[in-house]
């Protein structure tokens, strides 16, 4: 097994937490832009692309800050979590992606999380 590196990318998001919030932690919202499909039964969230399907399970959450997963089918200690920041003077909003990838494959993950929070930004009109 190679050990995957963890790498972290920040995308700055003109909605507001509440909202944000219910983007990257409720079935209904991470299917508008994280996936064609998700469903959840308690911690068990299956996110659904092109027929095919992954599940992961939620490890942790807090109300308008974060949320962080971990992909079932990984035998290694990775996850991904999606926080969001508020800047305490400009009160910018910013979601934070913190993953995992193989070494090689870090600049492909980037592009697929800024592909993705494209989308995001799209639906919640945010430019």
């Amino acid at each position: 097994m190679n050990d995957k590196v963890k790498f972290e990318v920040e995308f700055v998001i003109q909605a507001s937490p509440q909202l944000l919030y219910q983007y990257i932690s409720t079935p209904s919202g991470l299917s508008e832009w994280f996936a064609d499909n998700v469903n959840s039964r308690g911690e068990k969230f299956n996110f659904i692309w092109d027929g095919s399907e992954e599940e992961a399970k939620l490890l942790k959450r807090k109300s308008e800050e974060f949320v962080k997963f971990t992909w079932v089918a990984e035998e290694d200690e990775s996850f991904f979590e999606m926080r969001i920041i508020v800047d305490e003077i400009t009160k910018d909003v910013s979601l934070f992606i913190t993953d995992f990838a193989e070494e090689d494959e870090v600049d492909e993950a980037k592009m697929l999380w800024e592909n993705q929070v494209s989308s995001l930004k799209q639906v919640l009109g945010s430019t």
